[in-house]
Parts: structure tokens; C-alpha cells; sequence
């Protein structure tokens, strides 16, 4: 049904806006707009777990290169993207490779350790008509209800297609079907077992202030999901804005996954709306978050469907205000944050950002490990973040992030989530080779 209802938007947009300029005909050549990136990074993560639970930390080297050619001339341009990925494990040590932290796969013999490196790489091939390009082969979509996992040493990446059009001025439409995942710490082209996952939505700049989103997928024998978005922008002042932004999710799980999982139900509703209220360097957020259904697993995403048997859609495939190491997604859960923005660039540092977040859920209901249901649960979360990115000379661009995060959960909420301190460093070099 709500595909129906994009198509039927798309089709009113369609009617009433400016064609843009045709991309294809401006093409320079397939060498000519080509371009080859690498990007060094350097990332630690480590878990301080309480009341028992077992610590996680890993830390590696990985270079990350794509190249990306530009289309051939004429009415149907045909151009190649590619990437290659190499990851080197830094830490040894017995609490390195950890589900969560996922750099390095444990291995399947008898120690269960990571493997000490690993190499992998892929490639698409695609093709442009005027704006609309269909790309088939290995990519990394990034849509709210398909979106690869970068937030770790390594990239997730999927095989299969994808058409982006943009053929009207603020209007961007997206089909896809996917056929594998490639786990971002493993080798291979389906190390994530992915069957298939479809995928179709779009986005619109209605005004200069306000945007909107509408997608839905099919992850095959798991769950359909659906997903919305609305982003308006309130100009006050000349450094003055107050931005309000709402964010949804509509999941339901396949009759036969909900009974693999215990899930208890097949329904989950999760939103988010944030309030940002910018002055100058200074940003100031209130955010709220609920979960509704009757599924026990809450808000489901992420994961791989290989061993871990989860979603598949990617690790990043939450797009709501109050995900940071805990993403406040439990059964029936409530969640308010207060947030706080700084950039020093106004005080002679530029390059310099910090953040910081309080966030706190209630009304938890969980299911521990002996199968007895809990509610009233509760977990808070204390974010810190400072990102400093080099503005010129030889290390223009690169990028030193340190987070934090406090994390404390409740007796009542344990069959859900852990406590622990949590403790990120990555340092990222983009070097443009051409």
C-alpha cells in the first residue's frame, strides 16, 4: 500500500515541478570525470562491561580505496565504480573481537580468535540516461531502510542493483534489489547471508526549509518495513535556526521469522522527533523517541542473517535521534534527550566540534535469559564527542573523532541490553589520488 502511495506522490511531483539539466550530455568521458580515493583509518574501540559481563575491544589498521569512473559520452554513458578494502588487527589481546565491535569475525576453530587480517574487493558496473543511473554489482547503498555500516574499521557492502533518478529539481527516487551482504568484518561476497532485501522510496525538497522522505522494504523471509521523514528548517535570525525533525519506522516481521526469533509478535512502531535550536557556534537539542508493537525485539535491523540470523538491511538502518552506543529501541520503550553543539571555529579553532548527550529511557519491557518477562525497565546514557579535522597543509582533511559514552541499565532491562563505559578513537586520512 505505501508504495502505491509514493508512486502516486511521485507522480504529483512529477506534474508540477522543473525537469533538471541533463546530466548525460554534459559527461566528459569515462577517464576524464574519474576519480581514485584512499582512505587510511586507524580505529579502537573498547567496552568496559559491568555486572559480569565480558569486556570487548579491537583495534586495526584498515585502507579503504574506491575509484569511481566518469560515463562515456553520448545518450547512454557507461562507467565502472570500485572499491578494495585491507584490515590489519592491532590488538591481541583476550578480549578482541567482540559481536557488536565487529572488526575482525571470530574465527570458527576451537580458540574462537579473529583472524589477524583480512582483503576483500568489488565492483559495479553502471550506466546513465539523462539523470537516472542503474548501478549493478557491489555497492554501498545508504537509504534509511538499506544503509551499509561505515561506522567501524571496515564498510559493509552489498551485491545487486540500484536506479537513482533525479530527473526533477529536489527530487530523488530509489528502486533497488539486493542478493547478498558482505560482512564488514569478514572476506568474501556474501559473508553476511542475505537472501534478498527490495527497496523503494525517494525524497523531496519541497521548500528551501522543508524535506521529506518516504521508503519501504522487503527483507525476504524476515520483515517488510516502511519508513518516513519530514525536516523543516526554521530560519530566526542570521545565525539563528530552529530545525524540527521527524523520523519513523512501521516493521513487520514475517510470521515464521517472529516464531523463529520468540518475538512474541510480528509488530513494531518506533519514531523520533528532535528539536535543534542553533545560535551561533551553539546548538541546543530535545529530542523524544518511543517503540510501540507487540514484538519483543523491538525496533529489528542490522545484524547479519549468516550465523547471527538477524535482518540484513545494515548496521546503520536507524535513522532516529537517540542512537548513539545504545539506540533506545527496546519493547514498549520511551526516551528523551537533551543535547549540546559546539564549534570552536567561532573562538579561533577552526576544524574543532564537540557534542554532547544525555539520553534516558524508561518503561522497558524485556525478556531475560531464563524467559521471564520484565517491564518498567530503564537505561540512561551519558555521549561525549570531540572531531577535529585538519583544515591545510599535508594532512589537510584528516580527522581525529574520540567519543565516549556511560551507559547504565537497569536489573528489570538486562534481558536487553548491558551496562558499560564505551570508548571510540579514529583517526581518518582521505588522500585524493586523482
Amino acid at each position: 500500500m505505501l508504495n502505491k502511495r509514493i508512486g502516486l506522490i511521485a507522480l504529483g511531483i512529477l506534474s508540477s515541478t522543473h525537469v533538471m539539466a541533463n546530466e548525460q550530455a554534459e559527461s566528459k568521458g569515462f577517464v576524464e570525470d574519474s576519480s581514485l580515493k584512499i582512505l587510511l583509518r586507524n580505529a579502537y574501540i573498547n567496552r568496559d562491561k559491568k555486572n559480569g559481563n565480558d569486556d570487548q575491544r579491537e583495534w586495526g589498521q584498515a585502507a579503504i580505496g574506491t575509484f569511481s569512473s566518469g560515463f562515456t559520452q553520448g545518450t547512454v554513458g557507461v562507467g565502472v565504480d570500485a572499491f578494495g578494502l585491507y584490515a590489519l588487527r592491532l590488538d591481541k589481546g583476550s578480549h578482541s573481537g567482540g559481536q557488536g565491535i565487529d572488526f575482525f569475525k571470530p574465527s570458527e576453530g576451537d580458540n574462537n580468535s579473529p583472524a589477524g587480517d583480512l582483503a576483500k574487493a568489488g565492483a559495479a558496473v553502471k550506466f546513465r540516461v539523462s539523470n537516472t543511473v542503474l548501478t549493478y554489482g557491489d555497492q554501498m547503498p545508504a537509504l534509511p531502510v538499506l544503509s551499509y555500516d561505515n561506522g567501524r574499521l571496515l564498510p559493509e557492502s552489498y551485491t545487486g542493483t540500484l536506479i537513482t533518478s533525479k530527473e526533477i529539481k529536489g527530487l530523488e527516487l530509489n528502486a533497488g534489489r539486493f542478493t547478498a551482504e558482505s560482512r564488514k568484518s569478514a572476506e568474501g561476497h556474501d559473508s553476511g547471508g542475505l537472501k534478498s532485501i527490495n527497496v523503494l522510496g525517494g525524497s523531496y525538497q519541497f521548500t528551501e526549509q522543508f524535506k521529506g522522505s518516504l521508503y519501504a522494504s522487503d527483507v525476504e523471509d524476515v520483515l517488510k518495513k516502511q519508513y518516513v521523514n519530514m525536516n523543516y528548517v526554521f530560519p530566526l535570525a542570521t545565525d539563528q535556526s530552529l530545525t524540527l525533525d521527524f523520523n519513523g519506522y512501521r516493521t513487520k516481521l514475517d510470521k515464521s521469522y517472529a516464531e523463529f526469533k520468540e518475538a512474541g509478535g510480528q509488530d513494531n512502531k518506533i519514531w523520533s522527533l528532535a528539536a535543534t535550536y542553533v545560535t551561533g557556534p551553539h546548538s541546543f537539542t530535545l529530542a523524544h523517541q518511543r517503540s510501540t508493537g507487540d514484538s519483543n525485539l523491538g525496533y529489528a535491523y542490522g545484524g547479519y542473517q549468516k550465523e547471527q540470523k538477524r535482518v540484513g538491511d545494515g548496521g546503520n538502518t536507524i535513522y532516529l535521534a537517540n542512537s548513539f552506543w545504545s539506540d533506545f529501541n527496546a519493547e514498549d520503550e520511551r526516551s528523551w534527550q537533551l543535547g549540546y553543539g559546539l564549534d570552536f571555529g567561532a573562538f579561533g579553532v577552526p576544524g574543532l566540534t564537540y557534542n554532547l548527550a544525555y539520553v534516558r529511557g524508561d518503561n522497558i519491557t524485556a525478556t531475560n535469559s531464563e524467559g521471564q518477562t520484565t517491564t518498567g525497565g530503564t537505561e540512561r546514557e551519558i555521549f561525549n564527542q570531540f572531531k577535529y579535522v585538519v583544515q591545510s597543509g599535508p594532512a589537510k582533511d584528516l580527522s581525529v573523532k574520540v567519543r565516549s559514552s556511560i551507559l547504565r541499565v537497569s536489573q528489570k532491562s538486562s534481558g536487553y541490553n548491558d551496562s558499560g563505559n564505551e570508548l571510540r578513537v579514529f583517526v581518518d586520512y582521505p588522500i585524493n589520488v586523482f
